[in-house]
């Protein structure tokens, strides 16, 4: 299977390595400091469920030069999804599908306007990894599930392809028929994940133990829920308590992409979670007044570490 992995951070990078290691023939787009890494040291994961180097992955920084693809598994951040949708616009053939692992909702919406309905297909991954440092991909834990499907809720032979790749991986995967129920039932947690660890600067094992910062992740993700139910996805009210349960049990180190980033002083996808929360709110009426104080309280890094002028 030729896949392409357009950005290959910490879940394009993680991934792409294990599809590869699994015998696919994997391309790796990437730039900057971390594409010369590869090129100069290779590919390496650090993983509990065993480390991976690929002295010499196929690599390019111009996804036009792949020629074509069976799979796109995209994964740039989200300020970037137009742009990088355009620019793989050349791989896209009739069978081929496009599979955005990326955070938020909004995703599929801007890709399918560049590339078309019927080469998107919905994703979401639950994995912690990120760039340790160029070159090196780290993965915390040992979660690391894909989840796809049609948005028509059809089986695909494209799908089916992919899900048989990802097993010979050793991939936990899903193929399911209600990917964009799975989309929100991510979106709850991720808001709730990447406000609080981002707000307070700690890991989840911190927010879940104090009991002002774990109310405030309830709700937080209760606020998600709430708009998911008002945009019709049927999620069970009581879902952000459900998804209280499952913080409960991941790694207390675990945090999330955007504390990451805060804590680099790089740019955030908070328009993309919290501020989607908000937006979507205010189109339907329900109150989301914890992920607006998260939106106003960290705009000053949005757009990364401001300036501070002292004295």
């Amino acid at each position: 299977m030729r896949i392409t992995i357009m950005g290959s951070g910490g879940v394009g990078g993680y991934f792409g390595a294990r599809l590869a290691q699994a015998g696919c023939d994997v391309t790796f787009v990437a730039r900057g400091a971390h594409l010369a890494a590869l090129r100069a040291h290779g590919l390496r994961v650090l993983s509990p469920l065993g480390d991976i180097h690929f002295a010499q992955p196929q690599l390019t920084d111009d996804p036009a030069a792949a020629v074509s693809a069976d799979l796109v598994l995209f994964g740039v951040k989200l300020w970037d999804t137009e742009a990088a949708a355009a620019r793989i616009r050349s791989l896209v053939g009739p069978q081929t599908a496009v599979i955005s692992f990326q955070n938020g909702v909004v995703k599929d919406d801007l890709l399918r306007a560049t590339l078309g309905d019927a080469a998107v297909a919905g994703g979401v991954c639950y994995i912690a990894a990120t760039i340790a440092e160029p070159g090196v991909i780290r993965h915390t834990g040992t979660m690391q599930k894909l989840v796809f499907g049609e948005f028509d809720g059809q089986s695909s032979p494209r799908l089916q392809a992919f899900a048989q790749a990802c097993e010979a991986a050793g991939v936990t995967v899903e193929l399911t028929d209600r990917i964009r129920r799975a989309q929100w039932e991510k979106f709850v947690f991720l808001v709730g994940l990447s406000a609080t660890t981002a707000a307070a600067r700690v890991p989840i094992g911190v927010i879940r133990s104090h009991p002002r910062s774990r109310a405030l992740l309830h709700d937080l993700m209760d606020e998600v829920v709430q708009v998911a139910r008002a945009e019709g996805v049927d999620l069970p009210a009581d879902y952000a308590a459900q998804r209280l349960v499952f913080a409960d049990g991941l790694p207390a180190t675990m945090s999330a992409s955007m504390h990451h980033d805060l804590q680099r002083g790089a740019r955030l996808e908070l328009p993309w979670l919290s501020g989607d929360v908000v937006a979507r709110g205010r189109r339907l009426g329900v109150a989301t007044p914890c992920n607006r104080a998260i939106v106003d309280l960290l705009a000053v890094h949005a757009e990364g570490a401001p300036a501070v002028a002292l004295g």
